[in-house]
């Protein structure tokens, strides 16, 4: 199920815990930080922002 994502919202979101820019993976619905290595899900269109809900990345 894909959902439409406000592309200005994502721009201006940063991770939580390196306070850097995120990067979009359309394909899995996720933000990606790739100095924390994790991936942030996007549900119904909304960033979940949380380390407790983020995918850790290989």
């Amino acid at each position: 199920m894909s959902t439409d994502v406000d592309r200005r919202m994502l721009e201006a979101l940063i991770c939580p815990l390196t306070h850097v820019t995120l990067r979009y993976d359309a394909e899995k619905q996720e933000l990606i930080s790739d100095a924390a290595q994790l991936a942030y899900p996007i549900r119904n269109g909304i960033p979940v922002m949380l380390e407790d809900e983020a995918r850790k990345l290989d």
